[in-house]
C-alpha cells in the first residue's frame, strides 16, 4: 500500500519512476520498488534523480534467492505497488520465443531481500554446474 503521503513522480509520457516522500524537512525519493533511492534532498533534486534513474533497470537481469537450492536467475514481468502489492518475476529465457513459459513467482511490494539484482559470481545462464 502507497503511503498516503508519497507523491508519484512520472515521466512526460505518464509512465511512473518513483515517488517523492517526506523526510523531516526534506524530500526523499523512491524508485518503482519501492527502494529509497536518496536521502533526503530538496524536491527539485529528488524530481531529477528519479528522471535519471529511469526504469530500464527493471528489465536488467535479477536474483531471486529461497526458492530453489540454489539463486534463480530471473527477470521482473510485472510491478503493481497499487492495492496490496506485487512484483512478478519469471525464470529468465533470454527472449528465447521457442521455450515454453518458464516458472513465473509472485513476490509482495516492496521489494523483498530476496529479489536484488544480478552481480559478479551470479548464475549467468550460460553456465551448468553439477
Amino acid at each position: 500500500m502507497i503511503p498516503a503521503d508519497w507523491t508519484p513522480h512520472r515521466r512526460d509520457d505518464g509512465e511512473l519512476l518513483g515517488w517523492i516522500r517526506p523526510e523531516g524537512d526534506d524530500w526523499l525519493a523512491v524508485d518503482v520498488l519501492g527502494r529509497e533511492v536518496t536521502g533526503g534532498i530538496d524536491w527539485l533534486d529528488a524530481e531529477a534523480v528519479l528522471e535519471e534513474y529511469g526504469i530500464r533497470w527493471l528489465a536488467d537481469p535479477w536474483i531471486l534467492e529461497g526458492e530453489s537450492d540454489g539463486l534463480l536467475r530471473v527477470q521482473i514481468v510485472e510491478v503493481v505497488p497499487e492495492g496490496d502489492g506485487r512484483i512478478v518475476v519469471k525464470v529468465d529465457d533470454f527472449g528465447d520465443m521457442q521455450r515454453p513459459p518458464t516458472r513465473r513467482y509472485r513476490l509482495d511490494w516492496p521489494i523483498p531481500p530476496r529479489l536484488r539484482p544480478a552481480g559478479p559470481g551470479d548464475p549467468d545462464g550460460r553456465t551448468f554446474t553439477r
